[in-house]
């Protein structure tokens, strides 16, 4: 098993790095993503920022091989779908690759329901990554707005060399509830993004088309024998 990595950025390098042998070929701006270095990897991990994606997706797209995307901060095509599975493909897109994060996702959906009987609950969602981060609010900050589905502040705040924190507080009069999930290496990007390419390549359940990380999870954790 061969695979790319396109974008060698602070968490682009670690995948470089935990792929080891199994590394295709690395691409950043210097040396770009051509379609002939594509089609000889078995599948390719992409993490650039979203102003990035027009310029590459394209040749991600023609190349036809299975893609992780880490990147945010990108409105993608209403008929990607379509493209993805017209090219018997596998993607999956991401605002977070962390594997923890899908606990999170449960935790929140709980959350939001059992919300339903406190009494007028305010929802607030607190974010810090680093400064060279250029979307706010974070990708994974909306998602936890989507899976709380509740109306809720969005705050965000740029720090050194945060790899990410995001924080949700449920308050009442009477009470406060915090959830918080603190990124203590990149590292834990890059194993979930490894793992997602592993999951496309190697599980033939899977059907072409577009996954979000948390429908592969899920997935895969529901259909493991």
């Amino acid at each position: 098993m061969k695979i790319s990595v396109i974008g060698t950025g602070k968490t682009g390098s670690k995948v470089v790095e935990m792929l080891g042998d199994n590394l295709a070929y690395a691409f950043d701006e210097s040396n770009p993503p051509t379609l002939e270095k594509l089609k000889e990897s078995d599948a390719v991990i992409i993490f650039v920022p979203g102003d990035a994606v027009k310029d590459i997706l394209p040749k991600v797209l023609e190349s036809g091989i299975p893609a992780a995307w880490g990147s945010t901060g990108f409105s993608w095509p209403d008929d990607l779908e379509d493209d993805v599975q017209k090219k018997k493909t596998k993607w999956v897109l991401a605002t977070n690759f962390s594997l923890g994060m899908n606990i999170i996702r449960n935790a929140i959906e709980a959350i939001s329901a059992g919300s339903e009987i406190l009494k007028d609950p305010e929802f607030k969602i607190h974010e810090v990554h680093h400064v060279h981060k250029k979307d706010a609010p974070s990708g994974t900050a909306l998602s936890w707005k989507e899976w709380l589905n509740k109306e809720a502040e969005i705050t965000s705040a740029r720090e050194g060399d945060v790899n990410g924190i995001h924080e949700l507080t449920v308050s009442t009069a009477n009470e406060k509830i915090t959830l918080k999930h603190d990124a203590l290496d990149r590292a834990l990007f890059a194993e979930g993004a490894i793992w997602a390419a592993e999951q496309l390549l190697k599980n033939k359940n899977l059907t072409s088309g577009i996954y979000t990380f948390g429908q592969l999870f899920d997935f895969i954790t529901k259909n493991n024998d």
